[in-house]
């Protein structure tokens, strides 16, 4: 057993495994790789929380509010523009041709400045929608393979009823198809 022994000790012995550390050199050591990858998953997500959670001044606070308001007002004051008209249109006129006034070149800046305001949000708004399509499609395979799973478990599952001869089971499928 001299022989054997210290053959098997130098390969696996001394607290080391000469062989598990000739295959790390090859290949990854899948479970220490997963590990790492658990690791700098759960340090984005810390980073992503606190940078989330971080306070808020009340100044940053109020600009949110006020970045909230041009798109409900623009859509309550038209709707208030045709109420006017309604209610007093000897007013709305009046109004209406100090509107007629307004240089055109003021006209054009003011399209320009609700133009950008709008599609900076727009695209804002479509860069996350690109975002959450890619985090679904990456999804998909898995999906994919789920559906084919739950389909040949269906196929299994109408085969063996088929190949059971229990009238009562029969007699209770025929009553739910009618």
């Amino acid at each position: 057993m001299g022989l054997i022994g210290q053959v098997l000790t130098l390969v696996f012995g001394g607290g080391r495994n000469a062989v598990r550390e000739t295959a790390e050199v090859f290949r990854e050591n899948a479970e220490a790789a997963g590990q790492r990858e658990s690791d700098r998953f759960a340090a984005v997500i810390r980073q992503h929380e606190a940078e989330f959670r971080a306070r808020r001044g009340w100044f940053d606070q109020v600009m949110d509010g006020i970045n909230r308001l041009p798109r409900p007002m623009l859509a309550l004051g038209t709707l208030g523009l045709f109420v006017a008209a309604m209610v007093d249109p000897i007013w709305f006129a009046e109004r209406m041709q100090g509107l007629a006034l307004v240089p055109e070149a003021l006209w054009w800046l003011m399209g320009a400045v609700v133009s950008f305001y709008f599609g900076a949000r727009h695209q804002v708004k479509g860069q996350q929608f690109q975002k959450d399509i890619a985090h679904t499609m990456a999804r998909v395979p898995q999906v994919v393979e789920n559906t084919k799973v739950l389909r040949s478990l269906e196929d299994e599952a109408q085969q063996a009823a088929a190949r059971d001869p229990n009238p009562a089971l029969s007699d209770w499928r025929a009553s739910r198809a009618a």
